[in-house]
């Protein structure tokens, strides 16, 4: 497919989709929400895509957030298909393959939510995170507010959110934020590094583990064990999975599995 504001490309099982505004610090507009959310689609449905990874276009900023001077001239940043995926088409949009934020500069407010809702984040050192919403009014309503919470210590979180003050690329990865921080000229290729590693193993058993975690973050584990019964839901059918047998055959043959996804 092509896009007005989105590019797309593959590397392998991997997909790169960069927002494309660069003049607008890759800030979201309606076409931007609708391609971002209509490219997750594209690499979701393709059974030849295992990871993605997000980026920015341009050298200063991964996403600025929400375009204020759209919104500000009277204009919706929000397309019609908006609240199916949520925020920039990413926020709300779930998908069982893995993605990974390569935050290459500023990601402030919906940057940050962005990077929130994604699995893993590489950023460069030039990176910046925040939620400032309030220092205009506003709240960060795109995520931020129930993700970071979750995602950093609780008062950690609140003085983050309540000052609106930025949070380094150092500071972030401190706390357990973000994943790892690279050289800024090396923000994507490594991305594609950790998606390729990913790409090693099987990918029902990758996207299987992630949803575990995911739908067992938020029940109860002994008593009652609702986590349980979600693990115990794959525990049934990773036994009838193709890539089982070629698993276990590999690592008797002493040779790379050669995984199909089914």
């Amino acid at each position: 497919m092509s896009y007005e504001t989105v590019f797309f490309e593959r590397y392998g099982k991997v997909a790169l989709i960069t927002l494309n505004r660069p003049e607008a610090m890759n800030a979201v507009n309606a076409q931007l929400w609708s391609d971002a959310g209509t490219a997750i689609e594209e690499f979701d449905k393709d059974p030849d895509l295992w990871v993605a990874v997000i980026t920015g276009a341009g050298d200063k900023s991964f996403c600025a957030g929400a375009d204020l001077k759209e919104i500000a001239a009277g204009r919706s940043n929000r397309p019609d298909n908006g609240d199916t995926w949520g925020f920039a088409g990413i926020v709300q949009h779930f998908t069982q393959k893995p993605i990974i934020a390569a935050v290459n500069g500023f990601a402030l407010g919906g940057g940050t939510e962005i990077a929130l809702s994604c699995d893993l984040v590489v950023a460069s050192e030039k990176a910046t995170f925040g939620l400032p919403e309030v220092k205009r009014g506003l709240i960060a309503a795109a995520g931020g507010l129930l993700r970071l919470p979750r995602q950093l210590p609780l008062k950690v979180a609140l003085e983050k959110i309540l000052t609106g003050d930025p949070i380094p690329a150092s500071e972030a990865l401190r706390w357990g934020l973000i994943n790892r921080v690279v050289p800024h000229e090396e923000v994507v290729s490594a991305s594609i590094a950790l998606a390729e590693k990913i790409c090693e193993n099987a990918p029902l058993a990758v996207r299987a583990s992630k949803d575990i975690v995911y739908r067992g973050l938020d029940t109860s584990l002994d008593h009652p064990s609702e986590a349980w019964k979600i693990n115990d839901e794959y525990v049934k059918l990773f036994s009838t999975w193709e890539d089982v047998r070629e698993g276990t055959r590999a690592f008797a043959e002493k040779r790379r599995p050669i995984w199909k996804g089914r």
